[in-house]
């Protein structure tokens, strides 16, 4: 609605998992090596904290991006709110096995099998579980565990990344032998405030726009309301640009971001 009004060749803040929207702040760009290395070392397990918004499934897709097909099979759970046998089988169809088995050892025979075929083929296997702080059945944290025992010549056959909220750690605490076999553990904050002004800016630049869109009291004032929080960056910023759209003004100022918090409080 308001992309040519701005010069922008499409919305920049979209609250969607986009990897070329992903800004590299030192944070992010650590974690995101971080899995890679433990994707690409086959180190077993990794699992990466934060608030919500803060830009964990957008890392996700980012090491999606990342991954070459020809060397890689990844499963995303986006939803592990499952009972054990079903995250089994959830992985298992996504790796492209089969989705007719009925009973626990029949579905980990199948899924052993995907993952010594992959093995065969050059492939590497990686499971990615996102959101996962919403996984409340202690069993499916000891079976995740468990797949790590699927092992051929003292390698690991598949990399499970776990990624959620802070209280995802306490979870992971109480399973100790699970907490031990994960290789790496990082936790993502809100941007500064000198952060969250270039990832505006990055936003604009990605959508085609100028980087003076936002003045600079502006972007101060949308952190000092955001905490740094790229989710609430982005809606006070997408709500701006609307409500300044509507107003034809040239840039957004202050005052648009106040009219645009009240927006969004209703």
């Amino acid at each position: 609605m308001y992309e040519e009004f701005w010069g922008l060749k499409e919305k920049p803040f979209e609250n969607t998992p986009d990897p070329r929207f992903l800004y590299n702040s030192n944070q992010h760009e650590e974690a995101l090596s971080r899995l890679l290395y433990v994707i690409r070392e086959r180190k077993g397990a990794g699992m990466l904290t934060g608030v919500f918004g803060c830009g964990k499934t957008l890392i996700a897709k980012t090491i999606l991006a990342e991954l070459g097909r020809d060397i890689y099979r990844v499963s995303l759970v986006t939803n592990p709110r499952l009972n054990d046998v079903e995250l089994l089988r959830m992985i298992g169809y996504q790796l492209g096995g089969e989705v007719l088995q009925t009973t626990k050892s029949d579905v980990l025979i199948s899924l052993e099998n995907v993952l010594l075929n992959n093995i065969r083929d050059g492939k590497n296997t990686v499971v990615i579980i996102d959101e996962a702080h919403s996984i409340e059945n202690r069993e499916v944290f000891e079976e995740i565990r468990l797949l790590l025992n699927f092992q051929h010549e003292d390698k690991f056959l598949l990399t499970v990344l776990l990624l959620g909220q802070p209280e995802l750690r306490e979870k992971i605490d109480a399973n100790k032998q699970l907490s031990q076999r994960i290789a790496l553990k990082y936790h993502l904050q809100g941007l500064s405030k000198e952060e969250a002004g270039f990832y505006i800016e990055h936003r604009i630049k990605v959508a085609g726009g100028k980087k003076d869109i936002f003045k600079q009291e502006a972007k101060e004032l949308i952190f000092e309301n955001s905490a740094g929080i790229p989710r609430r960056i982005n809606q006070i910023c997408d709500m701006a640009l609307f409500l300044g759209f509507g107003k034809k003004i040239k840039s957004v100022e202050k005052e648009m971001v106040r009219e645009s918090l009240a927006g969004l409080e209703g």
